[in-house]
C-alpha cells in the first residue's frame, strides 16, 4: 500500500502517462478516502501476468436513502489514460455478486463509460461517479444466507441490500479470486477495514426467498412466515417491474430523441428548400421580364428594316448635312484629314514590303504631311471660329 505520493510516483515508474495517472490517483484519494493506492499483478486472460497499480477499497452508494459501502479494485493499465482502466466488485466472504447488465459473474465491471473511454474527456473520478450512479439503481451484491438462528435486527431494503456505510468496521478479511482477477499479496496484511461487518445482517437471501437456511426476525425462531415470502416476493416483483418500465422509457426516450433530431433536420431543409424555391420564382420573373423586353425590341427591329427598306437609297455624301458653311468647311477638312493620315500608313507599308524606293517614300510622305499640317491648321481655326473647344 502506497502511503504517500513519493512511493505511488516510483510504482508509476513504468507507467507511459506518469505525472497524467498520478495527478488522477491522487485526485480521486482525496475524493474517496476508502480507495487505496496497491500494486499487484495482474493476470490477463491469456495467462500472461503484469504488475500494474491498482484503486482497492470501497465507494459510497446512495441506495434508497442510505449509504453503503461497495468494494470494487480499479486496476490502471501501463498506458493510462490512453486505454480504460479494469473493474471488479470484490465482495467479502458473507457477500454474492448480484450479476446484472453490468457486472458478470466474476464481479468484472461493464459500463458505458469503460466501452466509450476517451483519454481526453474520462478520467478515474468520473469512472467512479458513474460506478456510484449505476450501482445505486442496480446494486452489484447481497447477502448470502445465514444459518445462526440468533434474533438480530431486520432491514427491509429489497432484494439487493448491502452494508451501510460508517458503521463500525471490523478486522479485514481477505477478498475471493475470480478468474483472470489475481490474488493480492498486499490484501494478505489486512491494511484497511472491510466495508461489510459481520454483525450486520439485514440481507436478504439469494434466489429463493423460502429456503431453509433463510433467518427470520420472528423471535429467532429460524422460520420464515407467509407474510414475509409474500413481503419479499412483491418487493423482488416491484424492483424487476421498475427496470422494465426503466428500460422502456429510456428506450422510448431514445426513439424520441431520434424522431426530435430527424424533425429538426427536416425543417432546416424545408427552410433551405423555401430559400431555393423563393429564388427559382424571382429567377423565373426577372426571366419573363426579359422575355417579354426582347420580344418587343425584336419587334421595333422588324418595323425598322421593314421602314428603311421601303425608302429610297441614301446618298452617303448627303446622308450628313451641316448647319453652317463654316461647319461644313471643319467636316470636309476633317475628312480629308483622316484620308491623309490613313495614305501616310499605307506608304510606310508598302516601304516596309518593298514595293516603293526610299526616295520616293521620303519625298510623297513630306508632301503629304505638308498637306495634313495645313488641313489640321484650318481644323483648329474654324473650331475658334465656332467657339467649340479647341
Amino acid at each position: 500500500m502506497a502511503t504517500d505520493e513519493c512511493d505511488i510516483r516510483m510504482w508509476l515508474f513504468k507507467y507511459r502517462n506518469l505525472e497524467a495517472t498520478l495527478r488522477e490517483i491522487l485526485n480521486v484519494t482525496s475524493h474517496y478516502p476508502g480507495l487505496q493506492v496497491l500494486k499487484d499483478y495482474y493476470i490477463f486472460n491469456d495467462g500472461t501476468p503484469m504488475e500494474l497499480v491498482q484503486l482497492n477499497g470501497t465507494i459510497p452508494v446512495r441506495f434508497k436513502g442510505a449509504i453503503y459501502n461497495i468494494p470494487v479494485c480499479i486496476w490502471l493499465m501501463d498506458t493510462h489514460p490512453n486505454n480504460a482502466p479494469i473493474c471488479y466488485v470484490k465482495p467479502t466472504p458473507d457477500m454474492s455478486i448480484k450479476v446484472s447488465m453490468f457486472v458478470d459473474q466474476n464481479g468484472k465491471i461493464y459500463l458505458p463509460y469503460l466501452h466509450d473511454w476517451n483519454p481526453n474527456t474520462s478520467d478515474l473520478l468520473g469512472l467512479i461517479q458513474v460506478m456510484i450512479v449505476t450501482f445505486g439503481e442496480q446494486p452489484p451484491v447481497f447477502a448470502k444466507p445465514q444459518n445462526k438462528e440468533i434474533p438480530y435486527p431486520m432491514n427491509s431494503f429489497g432484494s439487493n441490500s448491502f452494508m451501510p456505510y460508517g458503521n463500525t468496521p471490523y478486522p479485514p478479511t481477505n477478498y475471493p479470486n475470480y478468474p483472470g482477477y489475481p490474488p493480492s499479496s498486499s490484501q494478505s496484511t489486512g491494511s484497511y477495514p472491510p466495508p461489510y461487518p459481520n454483525s450486520y445482517s439485514g440481507y436478504p437471501t439469494p434466489g429463493g426467498f423460502g429456503s431453509a437456511n433463510s433467518v427470520s426476525t420472528s423471535g429467532g425462531t429460524g422460520t420464515i412466515k407467509d407474510e414475509h415470502i409474500r413481503v419479499s416476493l412483491l418487493s423482488a416483483i416491484e424492483d424487476k417491474l421498475l427496470r422494465r418500465m426503466k428500460e422502456l422509457f429510456q428506450q422510448n426516450q431514445a426513439e424520441l430523441d431520434t424522431l426530435r433530431r430527424t424533425q429538426d433536420e427536416l425543417k432546416q431543409g424545408k427552410a433551405k428548400l423555401d430559400v431555393i424555391l423563393s429564388k427559382l420564382d424571382k429567377e423565373q420573373n426577372d426571366l419573363d421580364k426579359n422575355i417579354t423586353l426582347l420580344k418587343d425590341k425584336e419587334e421595333e427591329l422588324d418595323k425598322a428594316i421593314e421602314r428603311v427598306s421601303n425608302e429610297e437609297p441614301i446618298d452617303v455624301d448627303e446622308a450628313v448635312t451641316t448647319t453652317a458653311p463654316l461647319y461644313k468647311q471643319l467636316l470636309n477638312a476633317f475628312a480629308e484629314e483622316a484620308a491623309l493620315e490613313d495614305a501616310i500608313y499605307y506608304m510606310g507599308e508598302a516601304l516596309r514590303c518593298g514595293v516603293v524606293d526610299l526616295d520616293v517614300f521620303l519625298r510623297q510622305v513630306r508632301t503629304l504631311s505638308r498637306k495634313q499640317f495645313i488641313l489640321r491648321a484650318l481644323m483648329q481655326k474654324c473650331r475658334q471660329k465656332a467657339g467649340l473647344s479647341v
